[in-house]
């Protein structure tokens, strides 16, 4: 049967980004924006564009907010696990034949974020948001921890797609789905709402949505999160490599040293974000269609860390990582609320 595809129309970027998105993007810029929700009827994704598609959605007008809650959808509410899966293939080759790179400082930055994220004023602005399960109103919690870190050896699947960026290396959501689930069974791990898992994949390993190729990384998205529906759901991000020419702003500091790995930390915690908040597609979001998050794309704010060049300073690790919406003040914060 023939997949439909819906979207959720009409999405944008605040205009206090547009100036950053449009840097460096010229002409390309007005090339049809990408659709932000996908489903198919197996897989139910919200991805965060490139700096050339977010500039393409901001070009249609500016999405003021609120972020809108959405009748018996669900958040993240309890302390949130972060699970960890980095797929680099011992063989060190790509489907077609290529190098992989995914450095031990890489990983490490990764790790770094995700573990520092709760308890800090990200997540302490996702705290005014909430669900309604039954009469009950239950708010987000600052609380989490990473609850593992596993580095699969195992080699990629034959190519399920064709992503214009990475010829011959593509992996579907259905791979990563596998994946994922092969990494839980393999560690012991759980599903549930309060757990997300994070899949970091090789330099020059492209992905896309289906085997329709009609939503690829570097193209439309740089990430992207969702969920594998069951009385017990798996909440996952697919987080492809680091690439800063699509993914991130031009002159964007690196206050790690390691601007692929920076550029990847702030697509996660974009990813972390938006899951906490709309961990199944159903809760929160504005009546345009846009996450927390895509409010704030590519807006970093001020830096006031590490000789300016970081806007975050958690444990002792320094981050360059965009804002979040804070309903609030109707605007993009680096703490809140």
């Amino acid at each position: 049967m023939k997949k439909l595809y819906t979207i959720v129309a009409g999405f944008a970027v605040v205009a206090a980004a547009m100036g950053l998105l449009l840097q460096g993007v010229g002409a390309r810029a007005q090339e049809a924006p990408p659709q932000l929700t996908l489903t198919n009827g197996e897989s139910n994704i919200h991805i965060y564009p490139t700096v050339e598609g977010a500039a393409a959605l901001a070009a249609l007008g500016a999405d003021p907010g609120p972020l809108l809650y959405h009748s018996g959808g669900v958040v993240m509410t309890g302390s949130v696990t972060t699970y960890v899966i980095f797929w680099l293939p011992a063989s060190g080759k790509l489907q077609n034949g290529a190098p992989t790179s995914l450095s031990a400082g890489y990983q490490a930055i990764q790790k770094n974020m995700l573990g520092d994220y709760s308890g800090h004023g990200i997540d302490n602005n996702n705290t005014q948001y909430y669900q309604i399960i039954g009469g009950k109103t239950t708010y987000i919690q600052n609380a989490g921890v990473l609850g593992g870190a596993y580095l699969d050896p195992d080699a990629y699947p034959a190519s399920g797609c064709t992503d214009s960026a990475t010829p011959g290396n593509c992996i579907t959501d259905a791979q990563i789905q596998t994946e994922i689930q092969k990494a839980m069974a393999f560690k012991g791990w759980t599903g549930g709402i309060n757990h997300i898992f994070m899949l970091y994949t090789s330099s020059g390993e492209g992905s896309c949505f289906d085997s329709t190729s009609t939503s690829c990384a570097y193209v439309q998205y740089c990430a992207y999160h969702g969920y594998i529906s069951g009385a017990t759901p798996i909440i996952y991000g697919n987080e492809p490599y680091g690439n800063t020419s699509v993914c991130q702003v031009a002159g964007t500091p690196s206050p790690n040293g390691n601007p692929v790995a920076d550029t990847a930390a702030t697509a996660a915690s974009h990813e972390r974000t938006e899951a906490t908040t709309d961990p199944e597609l159903d809760a929160w979001y504005t009546a345009l269609g846009n996450e927390i998050g895509d409010l704030c794309a590519y807006n970093y704010g001020t830096n006031t860390w590490d000789s300016s060049k970081a806007n975050q300073m958690w444990n002792g690790h320094f981050y360059e990582l965009q804002l979040e919406f804070d309903n609030h003040v109707l605007g993009c914060v680096q703490v809140g609320p």
